[in-house]
């Protein structure tokens, strides 16, 4: 990671040593919520004076607040305008207050930003917008998306890359040319249904895509085995398939249905047209949905215009074990990390990732 200097300086400005302000900033852009354990873990600390003065600057100056959750332990949430103001971000979402769920999933997420300082992350909406759409040249409607309501007589807004999850330019092994690499971080609590959604979101961006690395994060490889295969089966199978005769069901399914011609649903076909909603999204689909059933192409033009697809896709499977900081909401039952306490841990508690769990798969 390149800190912009400038906005360090700033955070400097409000009486923060270098240290301390490279870490607030990392908090602000990835996180909103830290431990005192991930703090020392960042400045290679231990108990003592150092990490309790810091927390008595962020919570006497209101800039964070600490709560303790489940009696295990404090976290720290960094919600101050002033400081996200410095750095030019005062918009961003992570000043808010969240759900248990949402700062699991961050206190995992930060863990795995500390642990990997050599990533050049994709900090903002923006920044990966324009990456995709200005130097891939992958259309914006492509792009995973979610639209806000706005108040009465405004306008929706769209917002891409809502997760939020580290994005970044990688190579997938040593010697490798780099290549874009996406994420899923799993608190604990996710579900596969959850990882499912993630993947669907982002299915019609992987189309668009010759080659890239998906990295599956969590604190434990409990739900390794399944996500890969969910990953096989609704990415890899996909991508290295003819898609035309699920397009052409699809389309076919939802003829009848913008047709009202089912007198009583058939679930199958319901559940295929949901589906293919999903999959099949955008404005080069709609535009070839519109010329097929208006007579204007053919099934065998869609056939011959996703056969000309190239089937030389790389999709490169990983999982990552974060062993960061004991997080206080580690439901294990066991004490989590206090914010003044003064039990012995170890300093650091690198992350690793596991040998063998790297997987390749050819699409």
């Amino acid at each position: 990671m390149n800190l912009p200097f400038d906005h360090i300086e700033r955070i400097r400005a409000l009486g923060y040593t270098e240290a301390e302000a490279r870490f607030l900033y990392i908090v602000a852009v990835y996180s909103g919520y830290f431990t005192l354990a991930q703090f020392r873990t960042f400045t290679g600390t231990s108990y003592g004076k150092r990490p309790t003065c810091f927390a008595q600057k962020l919570t006497t100056r209101g800039h964070a607040v600490a709560r303790d959750y489940l009696r295990r332990g404090s976290i720290f949430h960094l919600f101050s305008r002033t400081v996200y103001g410095r750095i030019d971000k005062d918009n961003l979402r992570n000043r808010r207050r969240h759900s248990f769920e949402f700062i699991r999933t961050r206190l995992v997420l930060l863990d795995f930003v500390l642990a990997n300082p050599q990533h050049e992350y994709f900090e903002t909406e923006q920044d990966k917008v324009s990456f995709f759409c200005e130097k891939l040249a992958v259309p914006r409607d492509i792009l995973p998306a979610k639209v806000y309501e706005g108040a009465p007589g405004s306008k929706p807004t769209i917002r891409y890359f809502v997760d939020k999850f580290p994005l970044f330019v990688a190579p997938p092994f040593p010697s490798a040319s780099p290549v874009v690499t996406f994420s899923f971080v799993d608190s604990g609590l996710e579900t596969v249904s959850d990882f499912t959604s993630h993947l669907a979101t982002y299915q019609a961006l992987f189309r668009q895509l010759k080659t890239f690395r998906f990295l599956y994060i969590a604190p434990t490889d409990a739900s390794f085995r399944r996500a890969e295969e969910r990953f096989k089966r609704l990415v890899q199978r996909p991508l290295e398939s003819d898609i035309s005769p699920d397009i052409l069901r699809y389309f076919a399914i939802r003829k009848k249905w913008d047709n009202r011609e089912y007198i009583i649903p058939v679930t199958e076909d319901l559940e295929f047209l949901v589906e293919g909603r999903r999959r099949f999204q955008g404005d080069r689909f709609e535009a070839l949905y519109t010329a097929w059933r208006s007579g204007r192409i053919s099934e065998l033009d869609v056939r011959a215009e996703f056969s000309r697809l190239t089937l030389d896709r790389t999709a490169f499977f990983e999982t990552y074990v974060v062993n960061g900081p004991r997080s206080p909401l580690a439901l294990n039952g066991q004490e989590g990390d206090g914010c003044m306490k003064d039990t012995h841990h170890p300093t650091r508690h690198p992350s690793r990732h596991p040998q063998g769990d790297a997987k390749l798969l050819r699409a």
